[in-house]
């Protein structure tokens, strides 16, 4: 059974809206013409529900069309103010400091590689050498600094509660030197 696109995901994957996760833009992109069973194998299983999420959404359509979610309803008649993009927090599953790292990295090419490239060559090699998460997070805290200087508060701000969104949210030990067993003298 084949999956596709609908217009929504359509306006989800042109350029400039983002309003979904990389790993659900991924899974548009793959989706038209697609079987069932592909997508819902990808991602270690998550993929199941990621489509599953999607066709509730209205951004696929397929064999057995799931019912879209209903908007929730306010018994109060005030409008509230919010945000004409709103970019939904992933899920526990898709919260890893390796896709932490990615992001810092994607972030510290998109704004600092032709603006400033020994800027940027420093951040990378600052971010290669971060080993655990609170030194990777101290590379990202001077990266968004940086950013407030050339871009402004706002902007760093953003940047900041993205990664706060991509970030597991136990911190575990996650230095590799502290999962190797101790070396016997």
């Amino acid at each position: 059974m084949l999956l596709q696109k609908t217009e929504k995901a359509r306006l989800e994957l042109s350029p400039g809206v983002r309003t979904l996760s990389l790993r659900e833009r991924s899974l548009l992109l793959l989706a038209d013409g697609k079987p069932l069973s592909d997508l819902q194998a990808m991602y270690n299983g998550i993929g199941a529900q990621i489509v599953e999420n999607l066709m509730r959404q209205g951004y696929l359509t397929g064999p057995a069309d799931l019912p879209p979610t209903p908007e929730p309803t306010t018994s109060n008649t005030t409008p509230t103010s919010t945000p004409s993009i709103e970019r939904p927090a992933p899920g526990e599953s898709l919260r890893s400091l390796a896709g932490a790292r990615m992001y810092l990295f994607d972030t510290c090419e998109r704004l600092f590689a032709r603006r400033d490239p020994v800027l940027a060559q420093h951040f990378r090699e600052a971010l290669r050498a971060a080993k655990d998460r609170t030194s990777m997070l101290d590379v990202g805290e001077a990266m968004f600094e940086e950013v407030a200087l050339a871009a402004g508060a706002e902007r760093a701000a953003s940047l900041r509660e993205r990664l706060d969104q991509l970030l597991p949210t136990s911190p575990v030990a996650e230095n590799f030197a502290a999962k190797q067993p101790a070396l016997l003298d």
